[in-house]
């Protein structure tokens, strides 16, 4: 059974998830990170002595938790910053590359506060957080701290040990990163009636495999990519290639709507080969923009990603 102190630090695992997830670019280092800063907070809580708020103590916990992790991890990346497009009319997306290089997916329901959903959906854009990871990590915290989840720059000075002035340069140019490097999308309400009419017409070429169609719905140079692999492809023309040949085996999938990153995304359920019904094969994140499609993110590791979205290990025919 809790304690109460347990029960108190527990409230905090949701903002903690977001703050850590916008900071480590993975939603299970994100979960590794505020399990370790619970276990820190419930063993040190007898130290805590009321100077500071709970609040600004446990994030300063999560903090150090977080820089101790990027103090030895390679920054986490999308494939289309780590390489020139390639060639829809390749014959194979090369080998895998670790799953610790890649910047992942995560559930809205993990990271949003239900109060505040409107405004962090922007914070957890896929290109956002890859941008993120472009800046050194007090600055990233310093970011993260100030303009996502509005703290002060005198409670961010406190919580990093350094002076108002230091906060605001490192805010500055902060700022100046983001700016040059974040591809924006937009982020709509999940019932805006466009985007509903555009993901259906999205499903119904994808589930009938109409390459056509699918074209019709993607900027021209939408983009493409399937982590683990770093080949990624740009322009519905390579897109369309890779889907009609190398991408062929994915005819016949059927596709289960969730949300990632404030954005929409489906589960792909390929069709089993080796009896009737169909098994995971992707996550789909689509990135939306000017009413059209502008970046399809196929996230591949279901094996780890499916249970963390609550979706089901395979579809039989009747489900």
């Amino acid at each position: 059974m809790a304690t109460p102190i347990e029960t108190q630090l527990e409230t905090f695992r949701g903002e903690l998830t977001g703050y850590c997830y916008r900071m480590l670019g993975s939603a299970f280092e994100a979960e590794d990170a505020v399990q370790e800063t619970l276990v820190r907070a419930w063993k040190s809580y007898d130290n805590f002595e009321g100077r500071a708020a709970l609040r600004s103590w446990v994030y300063r916990i999560a903090t150090n938790v977080c820089l101790t992790m990027l103090g030895s991890a390679q920054r986490r990346a999308r494939p289309m910053d780590l390489g020139p497009a390639g060639s829809g009319h390749a014959t194979h997306p090369g080998e895998p590359r670790p799953e610790e290089i890649w910047v992942g997916p995560v559930p809205d329901a993990r990271v949003l506060d239900p109060a505040q959903v409107i405004a962090d959906r922007e914070s957890i854009r896929l290109a956002f957080v890859a941008a993120l990871q472009h800046l050194p990590a007090k600055q990233r915290a310093v970011l993260i701290l100030r303009e996502v989840l509005a703290w002060s720059a005198q409670e961010v000075a406190d919580l990093l040990d350094t002076s108002v002035p230091s906060v605001n340069s490192a805010l500055q140019r902060a700022r100046a990163t983001i700016a040059a490097t974040d591809r924006s999308a937009e982020v709509h309400e999940p019932d805006d009636e466009d985007q509903r009419k555009l993901l259906a017409r999205y499903v119904q070429a994808f589930e009938a495999y109409d390459l056509s169609a699918l074209t019709a719905l993607l900027h021209e140079d939408a983009t493409l990519s399937m982590p683990p692999f770093a080949l990624w492809l740009r322009g519905h023309d390579d897109i369309t290639a890779w889907m009609a040949g190398t991408g062929r085996h994915c005819e016949g999938s059927r596709l289960v709507p969730v949300v990632a990153n404030g954005l929409p995304a489906f589960a792909q359920y390929r069709r089993d080969t080796e009896g009737p019904g169909h098994v995971p094969w992707a996550l789909i994140v689509l990135e939306i923009s000017d009413g059209r499609i502008a970046g399809i993110n196929n996230f591949l590791d279901t094996e780890r990603l499916f249970p963390v979205f609550g979706l089901p290990a395979r579809l039989d025919p009747q489900d």
